[in-house]
């Protein structure tokens, strides 16, 4: 079943706003000499560039793809900022809107063009939410996440609040720190959405937008800095330390089996309605990479975007961006058998 997606065009910058307040490659010359191409990415991208890096490298000797890791927000601040200790070459945030919004930034600055081309995308997912079995079929008894049913757990507190078992102690939510990561912005942007039907740079004094912005100041301890980080906590910790988090599908997939050996068993995926498709998007920077180096590293963005290639981001839970890939079609697929949202 495939799952709505909000646009993404309707969102650009409101996100920040809420915040704020070669296999598969065809042959491509590439420049003589070494080349190091520095990738900064968000954390839900490691592992599938990780495995792709090797693959590029061992067809490229010549260029060696370095990968950065970094919450989507912080890639952007860092850039602008400079506090990076290395030159980017390549950026891939989550989203493409992160890429938009450091331009902007950058234009107040006088900096008109930062990539050498138009982003490209790479691959995609969406937000969706998950929880420990028993504690989802108490908490959204429908089977559906419900954003009125995490407000009044959060409010409470306790599971013995919300009709849990009182042993199950207090209610833990747990969304990625929104000041640095992708997730935790679409996480807020679609529940002050619950609340307004549609958010605008109006709506964001709602009182009630107002109201889950400071429920989540109290109520979020320590968020993660990035998506995979909280996933993996979340596993770790298991049922009564962490009960109910917000994702993406592509690693809640990738994860899923994890969860089964760590705990004994997997943890639930809700499909949020509607949800936000995320789509990394990769970018060449100008600044300080000169043009044999941005030449070596659009090969490696062509080679993300071949076939093959999307094939792997599939079977880390993505959904491809290019090559007509089908997901039923990839062998190795990420999560349970036959999940209908793959499909």
């Amino acid at each position: 079943m495939t799952q709505p997606f909000a646009s993404p065009t309707a969102r650009t910058g409101l996100s920040v706003a809420l915040i704020l307040a070669a296999l598969g490659l065809a042959y491509v010359p590439l420049p003589s000499g070494d080349r190091t191409l520095y990738t900064v990415i968000g954390s839900e991208l490691q592992e599938p560039l990780a495995a792709l890096e090797a693959r590029f490298e061992a067809a490229n000797p010549n260029i060696a793809v370095e990968i950065k890791v970094q919450g989507s927000q912080d890639l952007v601040n860092n850039f602008i900022n400079a506090d990076n200790d290395f030159t980017p070459t390549i950026l891939i945030p989550a989203n493409g809107e992160k890429l938009d919004e450091l331009a902007a930034r950058l234009a107040t600055e006088g900096v008109n063009e930062p990539f050498y081309h138009p982003p490209q995308p790479i691959a995609k997912t969406m937000l969706v939410g998950i929880a420990w079995p028993e504690r989802g079929a108490v908490l959204f008894p429908d089977g559906r996440f419900d954003w009125s049913s995490l407000e009044a757990a959060m409010q409470s507190r306790t599971w013995a609040g919300v009709g849990g078992q009182p042993d199950w102690g207090s209610f833990d939510f747990i969304m990625t720190d929104p000041t640095r990561s992708n997730s935790g912005q679409l996480t807020l942007s679609l529940w002050a959405e619950s609340k307004t039907g549609a958010l605008t740079p109006t709506s964001l004094n709602d009182p009630d937008v107002l109201a889950v912005v400071e429920l989540t100041k109290r109520s979020v301890y320590q968020p993660p800095r990035s998506t995979d980080i909280l996933l993996q906590e979340f596993i770790a910790r298991g049922p009564n330390d962490a009960d109910v988090a917000t994702v993406y599908e592509s690693i809640a997939l990738h994860r899923w089996s994890q969860a089964q050996t760590t705990q004994g068993k997997p943890y639930q995926i809700y499909y949020l309605e509607p949800t936000i498709e995320t789509v990394a998007t990769a970018a060449i920077a100008r600044r300080a990479v000169d043009a044999s180096t941005a030449k070596a590293a659009q090969a490696f963005i062509d080679f993300l975007r071949a076939p093959e290639q999307q094939a792997v981001f599939v079977q880390y839970g993505f959904r491809p961006v290019a090559g007509d890939i089908e997901l039923e079609a990839v062998a190795n697929s990420p999560g349970p058998q036959g999940f209908p949202a793959r499909r």
